[in-house]
């Protein structure tokens, strides 16, 4: 259960679908709408907003300029918004990094990837343009992301925790990384986990655990879980 009069949107992996953000989040304001009137509402986004998909940039702006009104919202890390940052501050991970889908991210801003990979050119180069085409505003945003948010019987992060270990003494790395552990663990977690991280057709819902990563910028569908009243819902685009 979420406190009585709140209900809440989490919404999974986006990785530069602006397109299916921009339809998701109409969705939710529709929904909110309809339902019955709320003191509060909330959207918690799961991290993985950038890499991968076409628009990262346009991702990044809606979050900090486009969300719909009335509604507050928390802002979660994922492992590529990890990789982001501790490429501007390492470039050396260059490569780790366009492994990952970080070079849709760098053309999203307008980084020439294919010039910098013809001149050979070396990785503090590729870091100093992207750093120079980041919006202030954007480079605070991805800086201050949280790794977890707790409300009513639930708690949210972007890949899932350790199992054994309370909810307060997770390792962020595992936060943002871990996998098999997690997802083949039956063991009561403190709270129900909602997490992205892992993609699948469709949403997995468990006892301790509630998986909302369906592959949006392969497959298309971008979901949000909603939570209100003791009810599990999801809309997706």
């Amino acid at each position: 259960m979420i406190p009585e009069g709140e209900v809440v949107y989490a919404i999974g992996d986006i990785h530069g679908r602006s397109d299916l953000l921009s339809e998701l989040l109409r969705s939710v304001e529709r929904d909110a709408a309809h339902s019955q009137s709320h003191a509060r509402k909330t959207l918690v986004f799961l991290g993985d907003y950038v890499d991968r998909g076409p628009d990262s940039r346009g991702v990044i702006e809606m979050l900090c300029r486009g969300l719909p009104h009335g509604f507050e919202a928390v802002f979660l890390k994922g492992n590529h918004e990890e990789i982001l940052l501790q490429f501007l501050d390492d470039p050396t991970l260059l490569g780790s990094w366009r492994r990952n889908g970080g070079e849709r991210t760098l053309e999203s801003y307008g980084v020439d990837c294919g010039r910098l990979a013809r001149e050979n050119a070396k990785p503090e180069a590729w870091r100093d343009a992207f750093a120079s085409a980041l919006p202030p505003a954007h480079v605070n945003f991805l800086r201050q992301l949280r790794l977890t948010y707790e409300i009513g019987d639930y708690a949210f992060v972007h890949a899932g925790v350790r199992p054994g270990l309370p909810l307060d003494a997770q390792d962020p790395a595992d936060l943002l990384w871990i996998r098999d552990e997690f997802l083949t663990s039956q063991e009561p977690f403190g709270k129900i986990v909602v997490h992205g991280h892992t993609p699948g057709a469709c949403p997995v819902v468990r006892p301790n655990r509630i998986g909302i990563d369906t592959g949006a910028v392969f497959s298309e569908h971008l979901t949000a879980l909603r939570l209100e009243d003791g009810r599990t819902d999801f809309l997706q685009t």
